[in-house]
């Protein structure tokens, strides 16, 4: 059964609207922890839209479970993850203008830049993680590149619109699993996932871990924090 790594960024993203102090998303960490999460995922974006770095800082003190921290493979970013040293980093695309994050990284025509910074990750005993679309060249990539695991985007699956398209999307993403693990990589999956849709990538053989945010925070508004991580919990072990 894969761990469900729950993303908090969007408690954040409440918060800033206002550029207040609630809610607080090292709060949102500690009730997904009580609701069964196994890691915390946030994204430090180089504009800074939700999560601060003061809320990174403080999360190393606090988290119990695996910490990952999303990030863009810029200098910046690899300075503070070099300080905070998070238990996983997930190198991620970046663009000012997206409203999320819209696509994997190309591995493949970023190799140096993406090899550098696992590099510099990894002697400081970082686990490294790249966000990638499911495409073996890519996935053959990152195995150059050295990282121990990829989250596969699932994006375009969670986006389909017809159970079709939903399933030619399912199967592109259970050969590029059985491609991860022939390459000795970790298989992780996140990206768009949600209640109604997250069971069948669960079941996916190998997966060990997913990465879910804007669902589980939209539940959280109704239910709590708690109790939507309970729930997305139930779905991703069946």
């Amino acid at each position: 059964m894969p761990g469900l790594g729950v993303n908090i960024d969007h408690v954040a993203t409440v918060r800033q609207a206002r550029l207040t102090f609630e809610p607080d998303p090292v709060w949102a960490a500690v009730l997904a922890e009580l609701g069964g999460a196994d890691g915390i995922t946030l994204h430090l974006r180089e504009d800074r839209r939700h999560i601060q770095d003061h809320d990174l800082y403080t999360m190393k003190k606090t988290v119990q479970v695996k910490l990952n921290l999303e990030m863009a493979a810029e200098e910046e970013m690899t300075q503070i993850a070099l300080e905070v040293r998070p238990d996983q980093v997930s190198l991620v695309p970046e663009k000012r203008e997206e409203l999320t994050t819209e696509g994997g990284v190309d591995v493949i025509a970023n190799a140096e830049r993406v090899s550098q910074c696992v590099h510099r990750l990894q002697q400081a005993g970082i686990e490294v993680s790249l966000f990638i679309d499911p495409d073996p060249a890519q996935i053959a990539a990152s195995k150059k590149a050295g990282v121990h695991a990829v989250e596969l985007h699932t994006g375009r699956y969670a986006d389909a619109t017809s159970a079709g398209e939903q399933q030619q999307e399912l199967d592109i993403l259970q050969k590029a699993s059985a491609f991860t693990i022939e390459q000795g990589l970790k298989l992780h999956m996140g990206h768009g996932l949600t209640y109604r849709n997250v069971t069948p990538v669960a079941a996916i053989p190998h997966v060990s871990e997913l990465n879910i945010g804007h669902s589980i925070i939209s539940r959280a508004v109704l239910v709590g924090m708690e109790q939507a991580v309970r729930e997305m919990k139930a779905l991703v072990n069946v």
